[in-house]
């Protein structure tokens, strides 16, 4: 395919000035990427972008398209450092950063996730603390007008779907850090008044009210919400899609769901690791009971709200874990939502756990629940895992389903597995060697929970597997993707690229201006490969490290059992 449009003529100084938003083979280069799907077509778009702001170095435009790329060819730090030259601060914070953050939220790459929720926090909090003293100020100097703009302001801010996103969010990213240690988790349930500090957020600022402030006509026009990415779908003819296809309301809509339903985590969690702890043989001597009734019966109530969101009741959303983990249905049937459901699983095994009431149907030969969820989360990261396929062939990729699936329904099943393994082995003491009965001051855990400690080692041993293919992947993959534009015919990608190398290597100083002139030579494609491999690279990396701690953790189970 040739495109009349990747014609480059003249290496004038007004080329090198031209504006890339209006230049037609940027645009050339994602219609040829989105119909043919061949990489080569997006590498070109990022060393041109990378040699424009070479030249100019401050177009916030060049920057917002960069990061965009480099998040769907999976460089997700690169682009996140691309973000921090945008210098976003203030009110930015509130209109800009839909850029980065629904990509960060579902990354391996918590510590920089932390830093940007604890910015736009901070912020926020500052401004809606301080937007008192101003208000009074304006209307001491009879500045009525301001008085009325300062209070319309505060409120679109109080009721921001982005400040009740980052709080939920920054709530749940506490979890999945702490989440291979369960004394340091209780330190963070009790900074978040064991969950319900978020309900009650949560419930205070209802879904329905929700403000949204994002300038999304500065998102590039494949990807016109944080939602919706054309390049991830086959190819339409758009001739203006801001114009022609209107999905804000479509994203005002899924923000409302998704908030909803993650505002119930940090409850849920910390009643599964409650209801795992009455249920063990020790507490119930103890208490003379499973558990407390009232615990049960919250832990059903937010259960069906959380299955109310993902369309169906308890009786039925059990149904169908139950069909999908023993075979009779395929994955496709969870849909998009193949996270929700997955946590869905693992609270209602430890709801089972304090609870008389069954609504499993199962006969003598079924699963326990315990098994189920484990199923269930085998079938997802194994399908995943396969389907994700290598990074740098595979941009816009399953990955972030599977640092989703491992940081999430596999943590919290593991959290459920270290309280009820605590509250199970008398205090500071190990289970006893000897193949002997069982004493009053020891509890033998039965073979279903070794079982599940052992399935959710082999799961996250998968992805380790996998994850370790792409970390000891070397160099040659920068030569490779170069040669592949370089050593390209008339008919596909490479033509840019090589008139964009020709213009360089016969740029003259002379003409251009010592300024554009540096620039044009400081530009190297074979860095900015690398620059993208290396952001990939850390993605792996970092995730790599989430899942090893996982598996130091899951071995030093297996040792109490």
């Amino acid at each position: 395919m040739r495109c009349q449009s990747c014609q480059v003529v003249g290496n004038q100084k007004e080329l090198w000035e031209e504006d890339l938003e209006s230049f037609p083979l940027l645009c050339c280069c994602f219609q040829l990427y989105w119909r043919t799907g061949n990489l080569g077509y997006l590498l070109e778009t990022v060393v041109m972008l990378e040699l424009g702001l070479n030249i100019k170095r401050f177009v916030s435009q060049y920057k917002i398209l960069l990061l965009h790329l480099y998040s769907h060819l999976g460089a997700l730090p690169v682009a996140y450092e691309w973000y921090r030259t945008l210098d976003v601060k203030n009110i930015l914070l509130e209109s800009v950063s839909h850029q980065i953050l629904p990509q960060m939220l579902v990354s391996p790459l918590w510590e920089d996730l932390n830093d940007l929720l604890k910015d736009y926090l901070k912020f926020m909090d500052d401004y809606l603390r301080e937007s008192a003293d101003l208000t009074f100020l304006a209307y001491r100097h009879r500045n009525y007008s301001k008085v009325i703009e300062f209070v319309q302001f505060k409120e679109r801010l109080q009721h921001s779907n982005q400040y009740l996103v980052a709080r939920v969010e920054s709530a749940i990213l506490r979890l999945k850090e702490k989440a291979n240690n369960i004394e340091e988790e209780e330190g963070v349930f009790e900074c978040l008044k064991s969950g319900t500090q978020i309900l009650e957020l949560s419930s205070d600022t209802s879904c329905n009210s929700l403000t949204f402030n994002e300038d999304m006509q500065l998102r590039p026009w494949w990807t016109p919400t944080p939602k919706k990415n054309y390049l991830l779908g086959p190819f339409e003819e758009l001739e203006h899609p801001w114009e022609t296809l209107d999905y804000r309301k479509e994203w005002e809509t899924h923000v409302r769901e998704i908030v909803e339903k993650r505002s119930f985590l940090p409850r849920m969690i910390y009643l599964s690791v409650q209801c795992a702890s009455a249920s063990t043989k020790e507490n119930m001597e103890a208490n003379g009971s499973v558990t407390d009734s009232s615990l049960s019966l919250e832990m059903k109530s937010l259960l069906e709200r959380y299955v109310k969101g993902l369309g169906c009741s308890l009786n039925d959303a059990v149904k169908v874990v139950l069909d999908v983990a023993e075979g009779r249905k395929s994955l496709e049937e969870l849909g998009s939502d193949m996270i929700e459901w997955a946590n869905f699983a693992v609270f209602y095994n430890a709801w089972t756990l304090s609870s008389h009431e069954s609504m499993l149907l199962m006969g003598e030969e079924s699963k326990s629940v315990w098994q189920i969820v484990c199923s269930l989360l085998q079938k997802c990261v194994t399908h995943k895992v396969r389907i994700t396929g290598p990074m740098v062939c595979s941009p816009g990729g399953d990955l972030p389903v599977v640092v989703q699936l491992v940081a999430e329904p596999v943590s919290w099943h593991c959290l459920v597995l270290q309280s009820y393994i605590r509250s199970s082995l008398p205090c500071g003491k190990k289970k006893k060697k000897s193949g002997g009965p069982a004493d009053s001051s020891t509890f033998v855990l039965s073979q279903t929970i070794r079982d599940s400690v052992s399935s959710l080692y082999s799961i996250v041993e998968v992805v380790v597997q996998c994850l370790k293919e792409e970390v000891n992947k070397t160099d040659e993959t920068v030569d490779l993707l170069l040669s592949s534009l370089e050593m390209g015919s008339n008919e596909g990608p490479g033509q840019v690229f090589r008139a964009l190398k020709e213009l360089v290597s016969t740029a003259d100083e002379g003409e251009l201006g010592d300024e554009i002139f540096q620039g044009i030579k400081s530009w190297s494609p074979k860095v900015i490969t690398s620059k993208m491999l290396k952001g990939q690279h850390k993605m792996v990396s970092d995730f790599l490290q989430i899942c090893e701690a996982k598996l130091k953790l899951l071995e030093a189970l297996k040792q109490q059992l």
